[in-house]
C-alpha cells in the first residue's frame, strides 16, 4: 500500500488494508485511523510497550500466541483483545498455522472510553460466541474504509461502534471459552446454523446434537443470551425476509415455504423477531423511493 503507516507489518503473505487519518481533527470524538486483514507469514511477531491507538484484533483462522499485559494466552478461531496505550503486546503467529486477523485502530477522547464503557477495556482479551458475525462486521469496516467518499469517515466509525456492540454482546471469558460447555454450545449452534431448515422444535435439537433439552437452554442463556429457539427463530425469519423482498411475493406463499401450516403463526413469529408483520414489510419495500445511481462526489 502506498503511504502504509510504519505500523503496518511487512510479516505477511497476505493483506486487505486501509489507512484514514494519522491524526483525526480534534473535533472528532473517535475516528477510525485503520483497519484491514492480516494472513500473517510464518514468521510474524510484533512486540511493543505500547501503541498509540486503541485496538481491536479478531483471529479469524491460524494459532499463535498472544502475552498482553504480561498474561499469556493461546491465540485461536474466534479469540479477539484489545489494546492501546500503556498496554504491553507480543503477538506471534504458529508458523505452521499462520494467522488470519482482523484489526481496526482507532482514536479521538472517546476511543478507549468507547471499549471501557462496554467492558473491553485495553488490555481485554475473550472468544466471541457469534464469531460469523463480527467476521462480517470487519468485512463491512473494510469495505467502507478502501471507499474515497464524503462519508468514508463517519461510516467506519458507525461500523466500528456497531462492531463493539457485537463484541460485547457476544464476549465470553477466555476461561469459560476453553471449558466443556462452550464446546458444547458451539457444537450445538453449528447444528442448528447448517440444519435450520428441518429443525422445528427444542426436542428436536436437543435430539439431534444428544443432549437434555433443559441444559441446552442453559448453554445458550449463558452464552448466547437467547434461547436456542430464538436462535432458530432468526434464523428461519432472516430467509423469510430475504423471500419477502421478491417482486410478487406472498404472504401464504414464503409461509408454507417455511413448512408453516398456519400463516398466521408465521406472521406472528416473524412481527415477534422483527418488530413488523410480514404484510408491512413488504409494503416497507413497495413504498420506498427507487434508488438512483450515482457517483462519488
Amino acid at each position: 500500500m502506498k503511504g502504509a503507516p510504519g505500523f503496518f507489518s511487512a510479516q505477511v503473505s497476505e493483506a486487505r488494508r486501509f489507512y484514514l487519518d494519522p491524526a483525526p481533527p480534534a473535533a472528532a470524538r473517535l475516528a477510525v485511523v485503520s483497519g484491514g486483514c492480516e494472513h500473517c507469514a510464518p514468521d510474524y511477531r510484533i512486540t511493543r510497550p505500547g501503541f498509540r491507538y486503541a485496538s481491536i484484533e479478531f483471529v479469524a483462522g491460524g494459532c499463535g500466541s498472544l502475552t498482553l499485559r504480561g498474561a499469556g494466552h493461546r491465540l485461536t478461531p474466534g479469540l479477539f483483545f484489545t489494546y492501546g496505550p500503556r498496554v504491553a503486546q507480543d503477538i506471534a503467529t504458529d508458523p505452521r498455522r499462520p494467522l488470519v486477523k482482523y484489526f481496526v485502530d482507532f482514536a479521538g477522547p472517546d476511543a478507549v472510553a468507547l471499549l471501557a464503557r462496554h467492558g473491553l477495556s485495553p488490555g481485554t482479551v475473550a472468544q466471541t460466541s457469534a464469531p460469523a458475525e463480527v467476521l462480517a462486521a470487519f468485512e463491512d469496516l473494510i469495505r467502507c474504509g478502501l471507499r474515497t467518499t464524503r462519508h468514508t469517515r463517519r461510516l467506519c466509525r458507525l461500523v466500528l461502534e456497531a462492531l463493539v456492540l457485537r463484541l460485547a454482546e457476544s464476549a465470553v471469558p477466555c476461561r469459560d471459552a476453553e471449558s466443556a460447555a462452550f464446546a458444547t454450545y458451539e457444537r450445538c449452534r453449528r447444528h442448528i446454523d447448517a440444519r435450520w431448515r428441518e429443525l422445528d422444535s427444542l426436542d428436536r435439537i436437543a435430539r439431534d446434537c444428544h443432549i437434555d433439552p433443559a441444559y441446552l437452554c442453559r448453554l445458550f442463556r449463558r452464552f448466547a443470551r437467547e434461547s436456542p429457539c430464538r436462535h432458530l427463530a432468526r434464523l428461519r425469519m432472516n430467509h423469510a425476509a430475504d423471500l419477502l423482498r421478491r417482486p410478487g411475493a406472498m404472504v401464504r406463499t414464503v409461509a408454507a415455504d417455511l413448512d408453516f401450516a398456519d400463516p398466521f403463526h408465521f406472521s406472528r413469529t416473524f412481527k415477534r423477531v422483527f418488530g413488523v408483520s410480514p404484510a408491512r414489510f413488504i409494503g416497507l419495500g413497495r413504498d420506498a423511493p427507487p434508488s438512483r445511481a450515482s457517483g462519488n462526489p
